[in-house]
């Protein structure tokens, strides 16, 4: 089943999906958005019920948690949080919140390797921000099964 990922923004919400497997992450494109309100909940919810309505269903939502470096939450943190749990009950989908501290530095790194050119790189940075979120989410799973099934 796919996991959708989440990078919420105050303009832009990124937004990613794993493959059915759920090992792979990749971009899935960006919701331009006026404010983090009900209009903004609904314009994802939206682009999640098109991805359920495809073959492989959606598991669940993993939203990027924003924090300071120190870890510290942010002034976006608790808009976040809210905006998420608000997604999950649209969605009918369990939330899962992920540390998303560097992603977009990340993200634009990889961006980088292939498209010099800023501009076309910030278009597509929120998009490979929630693919680096998700990523990171996927395999911390991984990572967390393999520890589950360690017989030592």
């Amino acid at each position: 089943m796919r996991v959708v990922g989440v990078d919420v923004g105050t303009r832009r919400i990124g937004l990613a999906v794993s493959d059915p497997s759920g090992t792979l992450s990749r971009p899935l494109g960006v919701v331009v958005v006026a404010a983090l309100d009900a209009k903004a909940v609904a314009a994802v919810t939206d682009r999640v019920r098109a991805l359920q309505a495809e073959d492989d269903p959606i598991a669940s939502l993993v939203v990027g948690l924003p924090r300071r470096l120190n870890g510290h939450p942010t002034e976006m943190t608790a808009r976040v949080e809210v905006f998420g749990r608000r997604l999950a009950e649209a969605c009918g989908l369990a939330v899962h919140f992920q540390d998303e501290r560097l992603s977009s530095h990340e993200a634009d790194a990889r961006l980088a390797v292939r498209e010099k050119n800023w501009r076309v790189r910030k278009q597509q940075l929120d998009a490979m921000s929630a693919a680096v979120i998700l990523q990171d989410y996927l395999d911390a799973q991984v990572s967390t099964a393999a520890i589950d099934e360690d017989p030592a």
